[in-house]
């Protein structure tokens, strides 16, 4: 069957599909949780907590835009109609990714040098 679309049972798709959401949504409640935990870091207890905490809720927010990425991406190849389809949202999450992956090296960077510079 060379070249034929392949094909996925309906059922394994719904159940694929309502796996990623679950996953999605488990990992906002992780996510939310952090946020919160970053929040309440008392900053002013130490000089350096104020730069640490901003840092990790860049490294959190980064982290989050990337997840949030690859969960869109199982979106997509659960509906992939496809085997070329399936290798073109591939190709294109790498390309995206990569791209994401300089810009949010550039601003960790600026929030590092920020924690760091003395107030």
């Amino acid at each position: 069957m060379a070249g034929s679309a392949y094909q996925i049972p309906n059922e394994v798709r719904d159940f694929a599909e309502k796996s990623v959401e679950q996953a999605r949504k488990a990992f906002e409640g992780f996510s939310g949780a952090a946020q919160k935990a970053i929040a309440s870091v008392d900053t002013t207890a130490l000089p350096f907590s104020a730069g640490a905490k901003d840092v990790g809720q860049t490294a959190l927010s980064l982290a989050e835009a990337n997840v949030k990425a690859a969960f869109d991406l199982a979106q997509k190849l659960v509906q992939a109609k496809d085997v070329q389809e399936v290798m073109h949202l591939q190709s294109e999450y790498v390309k995206n990714q990569f791209s994401a992956i300089q810009e949010q090296t550039k601003e960790l960077g600026v929030a590092i040098q920020k924690a760091a510079t003395p107030k």
